[in-house]
């Protein structure tokens, strides 16, 4: 269990095929490009952001 064998994965976009039909999926798959897009630039955003540096409290 936990790998898809080519005989699922058919099965999988047989499914999709028939839910949603053929006119639907292109813009399914457009949405979700532009939703990884968005997220690769956050994240690429987030590391080249330098970090605030924490100032050190003295407790005396």
């Amino acid at each position: 269990m936990g790998r898809l064998g080519l005989t699922e994965i058919l099965v999988i976009v047989g499914i999709v095929i028939l839910l949603f039909g053929g006119k639907k999926i292109p813009e399914l798959m457009k949405g979700l490009g532009s939703g990884i897009k968005e997220f690769k630039n956050a994240a690429k955003d987030d590391q080249s952001a330098p970090a605030p540096k924490k100032e050190e409290e003295e407790t005396k």
